[in-house]
């Protein structure tokens, strides 16, 4: 064998040994999302990290969201999950006690980005240790609604208190053409209710709600149905589709909701619609926070790719990118300045909104109280079957330890 010839083998086998090791050295991680718009950003953000990356692959693979939830937990007991998901505050307690999550607070902490995650956020989806177990990836928070021209032509403005706002309903009310406020009573009309009783002191906890300052908040709130009769006669069974829908027409000058209804409104109504943050009642306000986030799961062999995985998710540019795709809001202070993807007065009635936004207690009783108890006694106070104190004390039964 020549020198020439030997020289070239080496080298052949110098690339075959670098491109050999390359490849055991690169890393996939793997990660589920939800998207159901069909403009999907994840191919174009799974190039750019990997262009960035060149060590490491993302399989993202994206999961209907009617079954989102059961193949994660079914992945994770079958020791087949994700290195890194999307994830709800309300699983947060079951993948704990699961062992599933991966604690994020010290990688959190020495990121540079968390400068730029807007306030509150990590507050609102830290674990029940207080430690943080996601990393906020998008949201929203719930606000007022009102129609800016029966407002104009009742010659008032949107109102900053509870008593400026019960007022408001009741001079708006033109029954039974028009009705001040379109309240939830129907599912998931809780964060609506919370909005004038959470924020005069009741707390879902022993003692939380039974007590003559929770019991006088709930009573206010079915006065306005019952004897202001400002809140249409439908309100008890009324829901989501009811409520924009009443709202779009004319049938109420109020309501209670997130960005997301936001465009749909304007296409409707234009500049008649606007938003500013719900009413604060004794000097306080309460909000609902919704909430979208990443997590890492303790299993992952590929922990610290998967941390630059969802890091990079969360930055601004990427993440206004994200968020275009799910019509929630980005999580950081550039984002959001720069954001576009919604109408300006309803951005800033979300930012105004989220320093007092607020979660409920992560438990089982808090599961059962939101999908099945507080729009059953919801319904039985309005229509009289119950009284208001009662209400109270039926929930109250559910949080007594």
């Amino acid at each position: 064998m020549t020198m020439t010839r030997l020289k070239a083998l080496t080298a052949a086998l110098a690339l075959f040994t670098t491109l050999g090791a390359s490849a055991a050295e690169a890393e996939t991680v793997r990660f589920w999302y939800h998207f159901d718009n069909p403009e999907n950003p994840m191919s174009a953000l799974v190039q750019k990290f990997e262009g960035a990356n060149p060590g490491i692959e993302i399989e993202a693979e994206n999961v209907p969201w009617n079954s989102y939830y059961d193949n994660l937990y079914t992945a994770l007991v079958g020791g087949n999950a994700p290195d890194a998901a999307m994830v709800k505050l309300f699983a947060q307690p079951r993948l704990l006690e699961m062992g599933a999550l991966e604690p994020l607070k010290e990688r959190i902490d020495a990121w540079p980005g968390k400068a730029e995650l807007l306030d509150n956020l990590l507050t609102l989806n830290a674990g029940p240790d207080g430690n943080n177990y996601y990393l906020p990836i998008q949201y929203v928070v719930l606000y007022l609604y009102y129609r800016t021209d029966l407002f104009q032509a009742a010659g008032l403005q949107p109102p900053k208190t509870c008593e400026e706002f019960r007022t408001a309903a009741k001079t708006l009310t033109k029954a039974p053409d028009t009705y001040g406020f379109g309240f939830r009573g129907g599912k998931g009309g809780w964060d609506q209710w919370g909005t004038f009783v959470f924020s005069r002191g009741a707390e879902l906890k022993p003692g939380g709600l039974d007590n003559p300052r929770a019991i006088a908040a709930n009573e206010w709130l079915v006065d306005m149905f019952a004897k202001d009769k400002s809140i249409p006669p439908s309100s008890p069974n009324d829901g989501f589709q009811e409520i924009i829908g009443a709202f779009k027409s004319g049938k109420t000058a109020m309501t209670i909701h997130h960005i997301g209804s936001s465009k749909d409104l304007v296409a409707a109504l234009g500049d008649k619609v606007s938003a500013v943050p719900v009413p604060a009642c004794d000097g306080k306000a309460w909000t609902s926070y919704g909430d979208e986030s990443l997590a890492i799961f303790a299993n992952s062999e590929n922990k610290d790719a998967a941390w630059k995985w969802i890091s990079f998710l969360a930055e601004p540019e990427n993440n206004v990118e994200f968020v275009k795709a799910t019509n929630q809001l980005p999580v950081t202070k550039t984002g959001s300045a720069n954001w576009t993807g919604h109408e300006k007065r309803f951005v800033d009635a979300t930012l105004q909104s989220l320093p007092f936004a607020a979660v409920l207690p992560q438990s089982s009783a808090t599961a059962d109280f939101v999908n099945t108890e507080w729009q059953a006694s919801m319904q039985q106070a309005m229509t009289g079957q119950i009284t208001p104190a009662d209400m109270m004390k039926k929930l109250q039964a559910l949080f007594t330890q």
